[in-house]
């Protein structure tokens, strides 16, 4: 079987008590480029790890990393695609359960806390509350180039719920410019959050007309 497991958000102490458990007993770990070291040294010493992370400006393709989840799925008892965040929030799950289904290879999904919901708790922003925000909608501003969908940023500007962007940090002036576009407000609040839950967090505030005037780091909520 090849488990789907959401590493959450960076801090160890937030990966979920089944993960730390099929962790423990991996054959093989298949793994993001964002997952911290220490989650990675839960697994056991005769583990394969394989990188499939992928980077700004070049990364492995996701035909690729299919090929080796289905070749290792079919050779080994416990592999382990060990993903950022919850494997279904922008993490392609669903791409590589239908490539395993389709090869006759097992699959489980093991939901994991995603970076949407804890970089603003772990700044102490509420995604929702009776005084400002009855929802919240999470986006990517990362789309997928082969397709030809697009982002309703003027809808968005118009939900009136917290937005949460992920994979935004390189198009922070562009999303800006389209929900100015959208008339939303420049001076509405903005928080970013890199490294969330981890020791080298850190959290900046500004407007919505001010977004993107400094280079936003990256990995940023």
């Amino acid at each position: 079987t090849v488990h789907l497991v959401g590493a959450g958000p960076g801090d160890p102490d937030l990966l979920t008590v089944k993960a730390e458990r099929l962790l423990r007993r991996a054959d093989v770990v298949v793994h993001d480029r964002l997952v911290s070291p220490e989650i990675l040294a839960l697994a056991p010493p005769w583990a394969e790890f394989v990188d499939v992370g992928k980077r700004p400006g070049g990364s492995v393709q996701q035909t690729d990393i299919n090929e080796v989840l289905v070749d290792r799925g079919a050779r080994f008892e416990c592999v382990v695609r060990l993903k950022g965040g919850d494997p279904h929030v922008f993490g392609r799950a669903a791409e590589e359960q239908i490539a395993l289904g389709n090869a006759g290879i097992a699959s489980e999904v093991v939901p994991g806390i995603s970076s949407a919901l804890a970089a603003p708790a772990a700044v102490g922003i509420p995604l929702t509350t009776r005084l400002a925000s009855s929802g919240f909608t999470v986006v990517t501003a990362h789309q997928d180039p082969a397709s030809d969908r697009s982002l309703d940023w003027a809808a968005l500007a118009r939900l009136g719920t917290t937005l949460v962007i992920l994979m935004g940090a390189a198009r922070a002036a562009a999303f800006r410019d389209r929900l100015l576009a959208g008339g939303l407000d420049p001076l509405t609040p903005v928080a970013i959050v890199t490294d969330a839950t981890l020791p080298t967090m850190r959290e900046t505030r500004l407007r919505l007309g001010e977004l993107g005037n400094e280079p936003v780091a990256n990995p940023s909520v």
